[in-house]
């Protein structure tokens, strides 16, 4: 007996050992000097916080918005489509697939389906279709630069469905090609699109020709099949590089975070200086709590009606922000990245599942009605989305 209670006196200190000598490693894996030992460390941790957001209720809220916006008799065009928007639509697609595995879904959602086939029939129809806005119900330039907006942003949507495809359907290639052919080629715009303006920042005022070329540079960087160095469009991509880089200087930031998610699609944008610099300044924009403001990065823009800028974190800067970082390289487990993810997971209305943005044009209470004032919260929902499936991945 007493043999018996020796080995067992030996085999619990021998286990206190072992488990002694494990505690001792996870501690040092938070030494700030061993990065990869911190990543490992922080691994678990980081896993449960991003997770911690509502996937379904963030679904439920997109495809809500969508089918609204897809039914607005507003939205409506002719031959019975509807107008793809900057702030609902456009993100949608962009955003809606990444939430495919946390919902167990093995194809896209009807909404999807609807406007993938909407974006497709105006591709088809392309030279009979009404502009989304034309010169005479809403002034000069207003057809030339819906044609340039939305060649634009139905090549996003096509090539960035078709992504995962080892080649471009005949759909998406024919977006391309309407794309190149609204293409300016003389000018101080050569190279970029006529875009919408409405003096409405962030996606339609007088800077956001660069933000559609960004788009554009984007959407040919995102197409299946190396479509990007195929010799019928090298021209149109020279010009294309040749107006980000010739224009990119005096643009607002987050014309400059959109710059940088290009570049993540199609090399060649910016030197590894330039791309240092502008993750520099974004990252000094963010917030004490983790987050960043839209209204910081549109620098001096002012609202129409008066009414302050909103001067709080929200979800379309955050969102936008955090999904670019970390397509260009920088890790979820960056400090300052897993700031702006935790004000994400944070920060959704648990309850309706979208993330809160503010508009830089004007108070919500000075809308149409409630669902037009919910156009920020569909981009930043979006947006969030993206950054935050982006990270569960890492």
């Amino acid at each position: 007996m007493n043999a018996i209670v020796e080995r067992i006196g030996f085999l619990a200190a021998f286990l206190a050992g072992i488990i002694s000598v494990c505690c001792h490693m996870q501690t040092r894996a938070a030494d700030p000097t061993n990065p990869k030992a911190m990543t490992i460390h922080t691994d678990q941790p980081e896993r449960t916080m991003v997770s911690s957001w509502n996937q379904k209720g963030a679904a439920a809220y997109l495809d809500r918005r969508q089918s609204w916006w897809m039914d607005w008799p507003k939205a409506g065009r002719d031959h019975g489509t509807f107008c793809v928007s900057c702030h609902t639509a456009v993100p949608y697609a962009l955003s809606r697939p990444a939430l495919r595995n946390a919902l167990a879904e093995q194809s896209p959602s009807v909404n999807e389906l609807r406007l993938l086939d909407n974006v497709k029939k105006r591709v088809r129809l392309w030279k009979e279709i009404e502009p989304f806005y034309s010169d005479a119900e809403r002034g000069a330039c207003k057809t030339a630069e819906s044609r340039g907006t939305e060649s634009v942003l139905n090549a996003l949507i096509l090539t960035s469905n078709e992504s995962q495809n080892t080649e471009l359907s005949n759909d998406a290639r024919e977006a391309l090609d309407n794309m190149w052919a609204e293409q300016q080629i003389k000018g101080s715009k050569k190279g970029a699109w006529l875009w919408l303006r409405f003096d409405n920042e962030p996606w339609e005022a007088d800077d956001s020709v660069y933000y559609g070329a960004a788009l554009a540079a984007i959407a040919a960087g995102t197409a299946p099949g190396n479509y990007r160095s195929k010799p019928e469009i090298q021209n149109n991509i020279k010009m294309l590089r040749d107006y980000l880089i010739r224009e990119g200087a005096p643009q607002p930031i987050f014309n400059r975070v959109v710059l940088l998610w290009a570049s993540a699609r199609l090399p060649g944008l910016v030197e590894p200086e330039e791309q240092r610099a502008i993750i520099g300044e974004v990252l000094a924009k963010q917030r004490s709590d983790g987050g960043w403001s839209l209204a910081s990065l549109a620098e001096a823009w002012k609202r129409r009606d008066g009414t302050p800028q909103e001067e709080k974190s929200d979800g379309y800067a955050t969102g936008l922000i955090t999904f670019v970082l970390q397509q260009a390289g920088i890790s979820p487990q960056n400090e300052q990245q897993k700031r702006g993810i935790a004000w994400l997971a944070a920060n959704q209305n648990k309850t309706e599942g979208f993330w809160p943005a503010y508009s830089l044009n004007k108070n919500e209470a000075h809308h149409i009605s409630p669902d037009t004032a919910r156009f920020m919260n569909d981009a930043a929902t979006a947006y969030a989305v993206l950054a935050l499936t982006e990270a569960d991945r890492h």
